[in-house]
């Protein structure tokens, strides 16, 4: 089965490289090649490829943003983001968004085909050695993150953030629209709960379970 394929880099090395590479292999056909954003979400609503390849890094709308409007859009794709680096924050927004693959340029070119056959089969890869760390952090922010959604409100859950963010009880209470002694009294009962005793002990909680 062909898996058709649309690829997006601004540098035009790395798109005749990849082009070259998977005209090599059979069982693939490039639709596009795009280099920039706007580029790539035109190409991949024309051809509806299986899998877009795209670097994080573009000239305005980014990688992880280009590929939300793609999946906000629904369409029946799987997007790799082949790049020569990812921050933390990046890769953990990318596996939320659900993004299929990962493959750093480094690598050796092959292992950018065996990823978009994987992909295409309905699989995950992500370069082990950019994804460990990220990814342990993000399990340790859900866990936290389910952890407090059971011993505190929705509305305390909001307070939380509100002194994550560093405001203090008058500001919160304007934000929720509440008096600063009805913030004392939800702090109060923040405290009991997560049995601490101040405002330092309830950040240093925060991030303990990865929130902040």
């Amino acid at each position: 089965m062909t898996i058709r394929i649309a690829i997006s880099d601004d540098h035009p090395l790395v798109l005749n490289g990849m082009e070259d590479l998977f005209r090599l292999e059979k069982d693939f056909e490039l639709v596009a090649r795009c280099a920039n954003g706007a580029e790539t979400l035109a190409a991949v609503r024309r051809h509806k490829p299986d899998v877009v390849i795209l670097d994080i890094r573009f000239p305005g709308e980014d990688g992880l943003e280009i590929t939300r409007k793609l999946l906000a859009e629904k369409l029946p794709i799987r997007v790799i983001l082949y790049t020569a680096e990812i921050n933390e924050d990046q890769l953990m927004e990318a596996v939320s968004m659900g993004i299929g693959g990962i493959v750093l340029k480094v690598m050796d070119p092959r292992l950018l085909v065996q990823c978009v056959r994987k992909v295409n089969a309905g699989e995950q890869w992500i370069e082990r050695s950019a994804a460990r760390k990220s990814l342990e952090k993000l399990l340790m922010r859900e866990a936290g993150a389910r952890e407090i959604a059971f011993l505190i409100t929705p509305r305390e859950i909001a307070i939380l953030k509100m002194v994550a963010q560093g405001l203090r009880n008058r500001q919160i209470g304007e934000k929720l629209f509440i008096s600063e002694g009805t913030v004392k009294v939800h702090m109060h009962n923040i405290y009991q709960k997560l049995n601490v005793n101040s405002r330092i002990a309830l950040l240093h909680y925060v991030q303990e379970k990865g929130l902040v």
